[in-house]
Formats: structure tokens, C-alpha cells, sequence
């Protein structure tokens, strides 16, 4: 695996395999299975660079499962494994 590094308020984030079956058992076909929407950030960035210079550091770490939108960041492969890059701002919780 590469080394990546996100910038400012980026987090890199492995998202959680999508759901194969549904709750009643019918297996669904690739194209049917819902976009992951949670995952467990890898690494992050320093935080977002102030207008006065300072750097405000996030409120993930490395470790956390985070929830994110369906749709936010860009997805990025690393080593076969399919990873997103999001802003701390587009991620919508923490699971605890």
C-alpha cells in the first residue's frame, strides 16, 4: 500500500464492503447493492488552514468510523482496495 497523506481538511477513508444480501436473504446483483456509506479512516490531514494562518485540527483521528453522503468525496483505488478521499465537512458522524 502506498503512503498517502491527505491535505487540509481531508481524511482518507476504506469503506465498508456493500451489503450482498438483504435482510430477508435475496442476493443482489452488483448494480443493486446499495453505495457504502461508512468506513474507517486510514489517515488525515493536518486540518483546515485558517484565514489567519493557523491550522484548526480535525475532530477525526485515524481509527474512527465515520459516516459520509452517498455521493461525497473521490474514490481511489490503493493496492486493488477501493478508498474515498472526503473533507471533514462532507463526513456526517462518528460511530461510537
Amino acid at each position: 500500500m502506498s503512503n498517502i497523506k491527505p491535505l487540509d481538511d481531508r481524511v482518507l477513508v476504506k469503506p465498508d464492503n456493500a451489503e450482498e444480501k438483504t435482510a430477508g436473504g435475496i442476493v443482489l446483483p452488483g448494480a443493486a447493492q446499495e453505495r457504502p456509506t461508512r468506513g474507517k479512516v486510514i489517515a488525515a490531514g493536518p486540518g483546515k488552514l485558517g484565514k489567519d494562518g493557523t491550522r484548526h485540527a480535525l475532530s477525526v483521528k485515524v481509527g474512527d468510523t465515520v459516516i459520509y453522503g452517498e455521493y461525497s468525496g473521490s474514490t481511489i483505488k490503493i493496492g486493488g482496495d477501493e478508498h474515498k478521499i472526503v473533507r471533514e465537512s462532507d463526513l456526517l458522524g462518528v460511530l461510537e
